[in-house]
C-alpha cells in the first residue's frame, strides 16, 4: 500500500463531502486501520489533525460563499455542519479574523486553507528492524518533567541525568502527549521497575509492543531511531496503534523503543 495514494483518495472524499457529516471512523476504514492509527498517520504526514483540516477547509469555503452568494449566516452555518450560527461565527472569526457579517466589506481579509495533496512517489524507505513483544502489566515508579515538542530534546537528557544522580540507574523513559494523535508532547518520565520512596506509581497495562532496538543509550541515538520509525515505518505499516505512551527500555547498554499496538 502506498499511504500517500490512499491519503489523496481520502482528501478527495473530504472535498466532495464538506457539506455532509464526515466520520473519522469511516475515513480510517478506507485505508484499513483503526481510527486512532489513522489520525496519528494523517497528522504525522500533514502536520495538522484530520479534524482541523476538515474545519479549515469548511471555513475557507464558507468565507467564499458569504462573499459570492447572497445567503444568510445561519444557512452557511448549517451547510458546513455547524449546529448554530453562534458556534459558526466564533469559529469563523477565529479562522479569518473577521466576523461573517463583515465579509462583504472586508473580503481582502478572508484566509484560504488550500486542499492538501500528497506526493505519491514511493521513495525507497530505510529498512526498520523490529519485533513484536507482549508484555504483562507493568508497575513502575518515577518522576516527570513537563516539556514540549520544542524543548524535549534538551529537557529529556538533562532530567534523566538529574534523576539518575538522585535515585540510581533508571530502567525506562516515557513520553506523554496532550492529544490522542500524540502530536503535542506533554511530559517526559524517568521510571524505575522498583518502588522508591518519593516517586510516583505508574501502571502500564498489558499490551503488545513493536520493539526497535538501538545499540546505545545515548539520547541523540534514541531520537534518531524514533525519527526513523515515525518517518519511514509508521506511515506505511498496517498495525493498529494503541493509545498509550511510547516507552524507552534501557538495558544491557542498549535501548528498546517500545510502540504500543492493539491486539
Amino acid at each position: 500500500m502506498n499511504i500517500y495514494v490512499e491519503l489523496n483518495k481520502i482528501i478527495e472524499y473530504i472535498e466532495n463531502n464538506l457539506e455532509e457529516n464526515i466520520d473519522c471512523k469511516e475515513l480510517s476504514k478506507m485505508i484499513g486501520v483503526n481510527e486512532y492509527t489513522f489520525q496519528k498517520v494523517f497528522s504525522l504526514i500533514s502536520n495538522i489533525t484530520i479534524t482541523e483540516y476538515i474545519r479549515n477547509r469548511r471555513l475557507t469555503n464558507a468565507g467564499q460563499d458569504l462573499y459570492l452568494k447572497n445567503e444568510k449566516v445561519i444557512d452557511i452555518a448549517m451547510k458546513y455542519q455547524y449546529g448554530n450560527s453562534v458556534a459558526f461565527s466564533r469559529a469563523f472569526e477565529k479562522f479569518h479574523g473577521i466576523k461573517p457579517s463583515e465579509v462583504r466589506k472586508n473580503p481582502e481579509k478572508l484566509k484560504m486553507f488550500t486542499k492538501l495533496h500528497f506526493n505519491e512517489i514511493n521513495e525507497q524507505s530505510k529498512k526498520v528492524e523490529y519485533k513484536i513483544e507482549e508484555k504483562e502489566k507493568m508497575i513502575l515508579y518515577g518522576k516527570c518533567k513537563i516539556t514540549s515538542n520544542e524543548k524535549i530534546k534538551k529537557d529529556a537528557p538533562k532530567f534523566f541525568e538529574q534523576i539518575e544522580k538522585n535515585f540510581g540507574k533508571p530502567q525506562y523513559g516515557m513520553i506523554e502527549y496532550k492529544d490522542k494523535e500524540r502530536i503535542n508532547v506533554k511530559s517526559y518520565w524517568v521510571l524505575f521497575n522498583r518502588k522508591i520512596e518519593g516517586l510516583e506509581k505508574i501502571i502500564i497495562p498489558k499490551s503488545k509492543w513493536i520493539s526497535i532496538r538501538t545499540s546505545s543509550q545515548d539520547a541523540e541515538h534514541i531520537q534518531e531511531t524514533s525519527d526513523m520509525f515515525y518517518n519511514d515505518f509508521f506511515p506505511n505499516c498496517k498495525y493498529n496503534f494503541r493509545d498509550l505512551p511510547e516507552l524507552e527500555y534501557y538495558h544491557d547498554e542498549v535501548t528498546d523503543l517500545l510502540i504500543p499496538i492493539e491486539y
